[in-house]
């Protein structure tokens, strides 16, 4: 027999009490760990839109010729260079699932709890290099658009958002969050989709949005996903649709067959990001996210050098 706990129905200010609570911890946490790692990773790795130019001013040595401007030198009889400065702000746009398959986890936090954080660190990542930040949840419809803004205080409220966030809806729909934004955002924008991605085809949707967009895909699972071994009779439960499947994870076959499909969909999925050109980030509810999110930053520095 499973014992129940009982959990007290907690009122509107307790539950606000708790989410300020958890806005607070996050904060700190996150700021120290941008403030260590990434800053200057976020700023090598996305770089601004262009170049703008800034002045102009005597040629020196060593100045590429390609840089000359004759309108001022012809002017001045001295030879001038063009200066430019990089066009720093960007558009980031932090895009999660709330579908109910997001309230899962077997581990230490479920799979909504590690997507705030990252989503945290993202935000913060962003703001320390003066961007714009917005944020958009969905399940099989957009619930919540957050308009892009700068600043700690609109960070700190999309944390919030994210925490107190209740869905109207149970399912998921990737195509109709990105169709939405392609609506919406004009301008190149840094798209990091949090998902775990238990959706249907995906190529499409995925490849008009790469078109315009550096949609960066970040898929959050849990081990129990992977495969359950030697727990016995199991009902499982599809948390979309409801639908029940018992399952004998005693029976080797059973545990055997199970690994099998989630390590194909593993693969499946890696080969889908890589022929749209997407760099991808993998995250575990038991493993650490940031080393995951420092993996991605390493491999992405390496391209621009």
């Amino acid at each position: 027999m499973k014992l129940l706990k009982i959990k007290k129905k907690e009122s509107k200010e307790e539950k606000l009490r708790d989410i300020l609570q958890t806005v607070r911890r996050i904060d700190i946490k996150t700021r120290k760990v941008v403030q260590d790692i990434f800053s200057g990773e976020y700023h090598s790795v996305f770089k601004g839109r262009g170049m703008d130019f800034s002045e102009v001013r005597e040629y020196e040595p060593g100045d590429d010729v390609r840089s000359i401007d004759w309108n001022v030198t012809a002017r001045m009889g001295r030879a001038y260079v063009k200066q430019f400065e990089e066009e720093r702000e960007l558009t980031v746009l932090i895009v999660a699932d709330m579908s109910r398959s997001s309230a899962f986890g077997t581990r230490n936090d479920l799979k909504r709890e590690i997507a705030v954080q990252i989503a945290a660190l993202l935000a913060f990542s962003a703001i320390e290099n003066d961007d714009l930040v917005g944020l958009l949840m969905f399940t099989d419809q957009v619930e919540k658009f957050v308009p892009p803004k700068k600043g700690k205080q609109h960070i700190l409220r999309i944390i919030r958002e994210l925490l107190a966030f209740e869905p109207a809806h149970e399912r998921t729909d990737i195509g109709e969050a990105l169709q939405y934004l392609q609506r919406i955002i004009r301008r190149s924008a840094i798209v990091f989709l949090i998902s775990d991605f238990l959706d249907g085809e995906l190529r499409r949707p995925l490849s008009l949005m790469a078109k315009k967009h550096d949609l960066i895909p970040i898929v959050i699972s849990d081990p129990a996903e992977w495969g359950i071994d030697g727990a016995g009779v199991i009902v499982f439960e599809d948390s979309e649709t409801g639908r029940l499947l018992a399952a004998d994870t005693s029976d080797p076959n059973m545990t055997r067959l199970f690994k099998a499909e989630a390590k194909e969909d593993y693969f499946n999925q890696q080969k889908l990001f890589a022929s749209i050109g997407l760099d991808s980030i993998y995250v575990r509810t038991d493993e650490d996210y940031i080393k995951a999110l420092e993996k991605f930053f390493r491999k992405r520095a390496l391209q621009f050098r």
